[in-house]
């Protein structure tokens, strides 16, 4: 079985003394940098005031640095050393980014990080050591969390990764990727946007940051000057508008009748396949064509398909294999719990 730790990628500087203000380390996450400390997840929503998130962010970036730490930091008690590692970028980046992730991420990897928010053991420092590493297309993660998982899926597929900036699809086959069928285009963030920008018309939306927003649009409501409003018309009007504006018509371009005759099976994955309009509409548009299924936890597919092809480079130590995805809106950590 493969265990996965998700946390929100939301962070936010704060120097404050917090003790004894979670219950464990994935919700306690307090990270040091160049003396500067950060609440990471679900701590920079509790006790954060304005925690925020980049989107695609390269591994220059703080942000991106900052996630891996906490990625790695989770993956440290658990495992042996040194751990094999997978990670991965979406179609349109992964190619720049590439080799400066395996440059961060490969052999030592110092954090600093205070226990004290789950059990008051104070300031500690933690070195996990890379032997291996690898960086693949996001979509090449689903499409391995899919054929090797718990599902094991065989035979061609369509998948597509409903994700925060990006949405990518591709036809999977047995020989591997059809690269013709590729999709990569804006994620779930540009219905986000457009939810802002019709909620501005009668609202003051203050400071509220893209973050608290986001979480409006998944919750269904948002509270704005002590009034509760119902985001859920609004939701549906934006997710079916950016389906019909972006998804469709790249979809249109990238499948043709011939692949529809290689597969009958398209499976979602990624945070967007927790929206029903979302789901809906693919529903909608392949009925008849393609069986449209949801896979089994959608929010860490990625990381689950990193972590197997973490276990095929270590020739199957399963007590090194590490999944790391570092998302827009949840990052992830796979790794292999025989106790489950």
């Amino acid at each position: 079985m493969i265990k996965s730790y998700i946390f929100p990628s939301a962070i936010e500087t704060n120097n404050s003394n917090l003790a004894n203000v979670s219950a464990n380390l994935l919700n306690g996450l307090k990270l040091y940098h160049d003396d500067e400390s950060y609440l990471i997840g679900n701590l920079a929503l509790t006790e954060g005031i304005s925690p925020h998130k980049n989107v695609n962010s390269a591994p220059s970036d703080l942000d991106y640095q900052l996630l891996a730490k906490a990625g790695m930091l989770l993956s440290h008690n658990s495992r042996e050393e040194p751990v094999t590692v997978t990670t991965g970028f979406p179609f349109s980046t992964y190619q720049l980014y590439k080799n400066q992730a395996m440059n961060l991420l490969s052999e030592e990897n110092v954090i600093d990080y205070d226990s004290s928010t789950f059990n008051g053991g104070g300031v500690k420092s933690v070195t996990v050591r890379v032997n291996k590493i690898d960086v693949l297309p996001e979509i090449a993660g689903c499409i391995i969390g899919l054929r090797k998982g718990e599902q094991q899926i065989s035979g061609n597929f369509f998948v597509a990764s409903l994700g925060y900036g990006t949405f990518e699809s591709v036809l999977s086959t047995e020989s591997g990727i059809v690269h013709r069928t590729a999709v990569s285009v804006n994620g779930l963030r540009y219905a986000l946007n457009n939810m802002i920008t019709e909620l501005r018309k009668n609202n003051y939306l203050g400071m509220k940051t893209e973050h608290q927003l986001d979480a409006g649009l998944r919750n269904g409501y948002i509270i704005l000057n002590r009034k509760k409003i119902d985001l859920k018309p609004l939701r549906k009007e934006v997710l079916t508008n950016y389906y019909k504006d972006i998804i469709s018509p790249e979809l249109r371009k990238a499948y043709s009748d011939a692949d529809f005759e290689k597969s009958q099976k398209l499976y979602l994955t990624g945070g967007g396949a927790l929206y029903p309009e979302l789901v809906d509409c693919f529903k909608e548009e392949f009925d008849g064509v393609l069986e449209t299924q949801i896979v089994d936890d959608p929010q860490s597919l990625a990381s689950r398909g990193y972590c197997y092809n973490s276990l095929h480079l270590n020739g199957g130590d399963r007590s090194t294999a590490v999944g790391l995805d570092i998302g827009n809106y949840q990052s992830a950590v796979a790794l292999f719990d025989d106790s489950m």
